[in-house]
């Protein structure tokens, strides 16, 4: 099959990027696979973060792509459809995960030629901070594609209210196999700079507030000296109210910041580190945390929300808290760490990761595909 992807790779940087480099190398062995990209993705004013791009030094798997859309740039549309005719795909996968693209990808989708079927990869159908214009925007997006894919029931539903009639394939989030091994708890903890033999609790990921990390941190508290909690990620927003929160708290010596882009080889380390990745969520859908922690056999304790609490919960991998409050979490945390966890779930996890391998997946997609 020739098969065409459409999504932010190299030089753009994060977990997107990198689930999209996996999937090309993985389809890329039974197929022929073209990337395109942006030229721009978010506007530097709009974009939360720091960069968007790949820093000098940062490990990453550089993909050959055209780059030639731009989100912002009306007549970007129309070339971006010309390359992909040009190209004659079969096939088109168009990974979705906020409103702010889908006019842009919308736009492509209707100058495609007719024979090119268009499969969504759909990481949210409805942002977690949601606007009055996302449904609008994304039924205009989803109207012009020919199928889905989605990883978590909670996505499927929330497509499901959008295109009733959508043809769907619910194949969960394959894991992210590019990381090294996790390793010795005390060597990591040495790396890292930071103390040794507490329980240690990671917050990792992208910072934004329905994650929960203001719960967390609170949560932290409530608990006694033998805890620490490392907090992972660069904030998508001021982190002032965190500090604030951490200046606050009676632990707060034992809490550690490392608010920053995680390079993929601080990745392992900060896994190894911990005991348990702490994942307080007010609201969710899906995480491709969940995934990392499969792929370096962290047990997880996590909230009852989206598909977290179904995730964990069917797959004994952690402990799950009723809701997203200081006191649960806190209660879940001496729980997790009051029980004889540690045989169980490290068997569970290494049983979900065979079973969430990019191999499973990419059959269970180009099956899907050949169906269309």
């Amino acid at each position: 099959m020739k098969i065409a992807i459409l999504s932010p790779f190299y030089p753009y940087r994060g977990g997107l990027a990198q689930l999209n480099a996996r999937l090309y190398t993985e389809l890329s062995k039974r197929n022929e696979v073209k990337a395109f990209t942006f030229t721009t993705l978010y506007p530097d004013f709009l974009f939360p973060g720091k960069t968007q791009y790949v820093m000098e030094g940062d490990p990453v798997t550089v993909i050959e792509s055209e780059r030639v859309l731009s989100s912002i740039n009306p007549f970007s549309y129309i070339r971006t459809a010309k390359h992909i005719n040009k190209y004659a795909p079969d096939l088109l996968i168009i990974p979705y995960w906020m409103s702010f693209l889908a006019p842009a990808y919308g736009s492509v989708c209707r100058l495609l030629n007719k024979k090119t079927k268009v499969v969504a990869l759909v990481h949210n159908a409805i942002p977690h901070e949601r606007r009055i214009i996302d449904k609008p925007l994304t039924k205009f997006f989803f109207n012009r594609c020919d199928a889905f894919i989605v990883m978590s029931e909670p996505v499927k539903k929330d497509l499901l209210s959008l295109k009733k009639d959508a043809r769907v394939l619910l194949q969960p989030h394959p894991i992210y196999d590019h990381y090294a091994e996790r390793y010795d708890k005390t060597a990591a903890c040495e790396k890292l700079g930071i103390k040794a033999g507490k329980k240690n609790l990671l917050f990792f990921g992208l910072i934004r507030d329905y994650k929960g990390l203001d719960i967390l941190i609170e949560a932290m508290g409530m608990l006694d000296n033998s805890y620490q909690l490392i907090i992972a990620g660069e904030s998508y927003g001021s982190f002032d109210k965190y500090t604030e929160l951490i200046n606050q708290s009676p632990l707060k010596d034992n809490i550690i910041v490392f608010e920053q882009y995680i390079p993929d080889d601080m990745v392992t380390t900060l896994f190894s580190a911990a005991d348990a990745l702490v994942l307080p969520y007010k609201s969710a859908t899906q995480s491709g945390v969940v995934a990392l922690a499969y792929q370096l056999e962290t047990p997880m304790i996590a909230t009852n929300v989206g598909a977290l609490g179904t995730t964990v919960k069917d797959s004994e991998t952690g402990l799950v808290v009723e809701s997203a409050t200081p006191e649960n979490v806190s209660e879940g945390i001496r729980k997790f760490f009051g029980s004889d966890y540690s045989k169980l779930y490290q068997e569970n996890l290494k049983k979900e990761k065979k079973l969430l391998s990019w191999d499973n997946f990419t059959h269970s997609i180009e099956a899907f595909f050949a169906s269309l």
